[in-house]
């Protein structure tokens, strides 16, 4: 019981992550909770859907999914956040109510345009499930495993072993001076927004996939969840952001399954997040000067 829990936890730990490391990217960039993250996160998942009901190719449907959204949030920092925060005097809160209006129009236009309904992939997998011991574990959870692992890799790699990635990085440290260096800061930002709104495209996909279902309320949830994750990590951390993810999978799995707590399962991220900021008001992976 204890190991298909773990699996369990660390499957739904690991979307969480994928989720909301879009939104970890851009706050490292921009300084901004971008909560539009969770539109494209739902409009992935519609996409995903409709390429793969048309071709049955369900690497075709990712991949389309990820290009696409990826490209409309780059659309969506040149034309909107962008001219916002170049304007004098800001007020935090702009950009974040701007994401607010972007995410509840994503929503209401999938509505408009795919119906209220419930859609269902119904993936095919050669087989229903692979059993050892006691542990059953689904192709839909390794498939889902798989590409995560790979994402993130992806994104080490990036981040870490190209000059696109030591922009991203100087440009998150101190964008300014990192602009007068020479860093082209525009495609850092670019960067961001591609690689965070594709990843969560995908993370859209996958939890079709798993739950076999999505509906134009798909992204309520993450889009308040995400916040706790990307805060419990420590803001603009994408390596807080995959342990802060997980961390709240395996708190949710477990308290729901071992005791008897009085709230709602979503809420729990939240529990944790309170207790770790009491703890440590940076997060799992911030700097105080950052926070």
């Amino acid at each position: 019981m204890f190991i298909q829990q773990l699996i369990n936890a660390l499957m739904i730990g690991s979307l969480y992550a994928l989720t909301a490391m879009g939104a970890t990217l851009i706050y490292g960039i921009l300084g901004i909770l971008d909560i539009a993250n969770a539109g494209a996160y739902l409009i992935g998942a519609y996409l995903g859907y409709y390429v793969y009901t048309a071709t049955g190719n369900i690497v075709l449907a990712f991949l389309a999914a990820i290009v696409l959204v990826g490209a409309g949030g780059v659309v969506l920092q040149r034309t909107i956040y962008s001219p916002i925060l170049a304007k004098p005097r800001t007020l935090s809160i702009i950009p974040l109510v701007a994401a607010v209006g972007l995410f509840t129009m994503c929503s209401d236009a999938v509505r408009l345009i795919c119906g209220p309904g419930t859609k269902a992939y119904n993936l095919k997998f050669p087989v229903d499930a692979f059993h050892i011991g006691n542990v059953t574990i689904l192709p839909a959870w390794i498939l889902i495993f798989a590409l995560t692992a790979a994402l993130l890799l992806i994104l080490w790699f990036i981040l870490n072993k190209t000059k696109l990635g030591l922009a991203w990085r100087a440009s998150a440290e101190d964008p300014e001076i990192s602009g007068v260096c020479g860093v082209n800061t525009h495609v850092s930002m670019a960067l961001s927004y591609i690689l965070g709104y594709g990843f969560a495209a995908a993370a859209g996909i996958m939890t079709g996939i798993l739950y076999n279902s999505i509906t134009p309320a798909l992204g309520d949830v993450p889009s308040y969840k995400m916040l706790a994750i990307i805060v419990l990590g420590g803001l603009g951390n994408p390596l807080g952001t995959v342990v802060a993810g997980l961390l709240i999978g395996i708190a949710e799995v477990f308290l729901s399954v071992y005791t008897t707590l009085p709230i709602p399962k979503d809420a729990i991220a939240f529990v944790v997040l309170i207790i770790m900021l009491l703890i440590k008001p940076s997060g799992l992976f911030g700097q105080k000067n950052k926070v």
